[in-house]
């Protein structure tokens, strides 16, 4: 192993830091390793800093830091002149299997002056786990990346335009058979036939960004957005105190423009919630012109409304009736003892095809196989 790798001092260093009762999330790390890599690790100087940059949140964590950054650097022998403390041991097994696999032992464990480093990490799968409510603004940048890979195409519906096939089924073609029989002196040598074609059903999405989704909202924004670049036939409403249709906000590829522009919209951020009538003026407005029709509806909210519920379980009723199949992906389900007893949820709960989790990158990744399988 070498251990002039930036990225696996940053790891390990941050692994001390966290023996030390200092909270380091794995985006402040990744950011170290940047830091680092420009930097460079020949001066004490810089390396120290680069860390107080990306590693230290508040004013008083930096007496942890220094004290740490003096135990680890010096035992490492590069950065400092002179020997550490005779009571001071450090002992590091931090995981690195970002390149995916693990390394074989004698490849990822190396002593260093009587000390043990082991690095393997990966903040990939960390991230995937990891709730929505905790990330940093780096972490929820970098879920965006990985967003970006979810597949979330539906599953295929016939359609009743007609494709032409070679297969001696489904229906003539007869201007097909006609205009190759020109070239056989009018003999239809060969017949052509069309048969029904196949289209993916449309997709979708209504969003909750109410105040009690706020932990939420804008990873589950995120994700909408690689939903609606990332395949045709998407549609993204928002709803707390009112609906807002944000598909054409949300088309332009640049994340970070498209959420400005889907924020500009969206006058009811982190405001209250009426799912029923929300639900009811999508019914209204959009499902009755066909936007619910054979469609995949999920609807991501905690299920907390401040409304009727008989109007919300009335309104989730006529959605159920035209959609080909409803989804409901609630962030608070992973709670542990969670059950569905806020009164909106409890109303839904029996129009519901399929009821999921939604706090984190692997729970939406059990969405997207919910919506292929539809």
């Amino acid at each position: 192993m070498n251990v002039g790798d930036p990225s696996r001092i940053a790891v390990a260093f941050a692994r001390v830091l966290r023996d030390a009762g200092l909270a380091v999330p794995i985006g402040s790390v990744l950011a170290y390793v940047d830091a680092l890599g420009a930097v460079g690790i020949e001066s004490r100087h810089d390396v120290y800093w680069a860390g107080r940059a990306t590693l230290v949140q508040r004013r008083e964590q930096t007496e942890i830091y220094d004290r740490a950054f003096t135990i680890f650097w010096d035992q490492r022998g590069r950065l400092v002149e002179g020997s550490p403390a005779p009571d001071e041991h450090l002992t590091l097994l931090t995981d690195d299997d970002s390149e995916g696999g693990e390394s074989p032992p004698d490849d990822s464990q190396e002593e260093i002056d009587g000390q043990v480093l082991t690095v393997r990490f990966s903040a990939e799968e960390t991230l995937r786990h990891k709730d929505f409510a905790e990330y940093t603004a780096f972490e929820l940048a970098e879920a965006r990346r990985l967003m970006d890979t979810l597949k979330l195409a539906g599953a295929l519906r016939r359609s009743r335009r007609l494709v032409p096939t070679s297969r001696p089924s489904g229906r003539l073609d007869l201007r097909r058979t006609v205009r190759d029989a020109l070239a056989t002196n009018g003999e239809a040598v060969r017949r052509r036939y069309r048969t029904q074609g196949q289209r993916q059903r449309r997709l979708v999405l209504l969003v909750d960004i109410s105040g009690s989704m706020e932990p939420y909202a804008r990873a589950l924004m995120r994700f909408a957005h690689a939903a609606v670049v990332g395949r045709a036939k998407v549609e993204v409403f928002t709803f707390g105190t009112q609906l807002t249709r944000l598909t054409r906000e949300l088309t332009t590829r640049d994340p970070d423009a498209a959420m400005r522009m889907a924020g500009d919209a969206a006058r009811d951020w982190s405001g209250g919630t009426r799912l029923g009538a929300s639900l009811g003026e999508f019914n209204d407005t959009w499902g009755q012109r066909g936007m619910s029709r054979g469609s995949v509806i999920v609807i991501l909210s905690d299920g907390w409304d401040r409304g009727d519920p008989a109007v919300l379980g009335e309104q989730m009723q006529r959605m159920g009736r035209v959609a080909h199949r409803v989804v409901w992906v609630n962030p608070l389900k992973a709670s542990p003892g969670y059950a569905p007893l806020a009164r909106g949820m409890a109303a839904a709960l029996p129009y519901i095809d399929e009821f999921i989790e939604g706090h984190s990158l692997d729970s939406l990744e059990r969405l997207a196989e919910v919506v292929r399988a539809s």
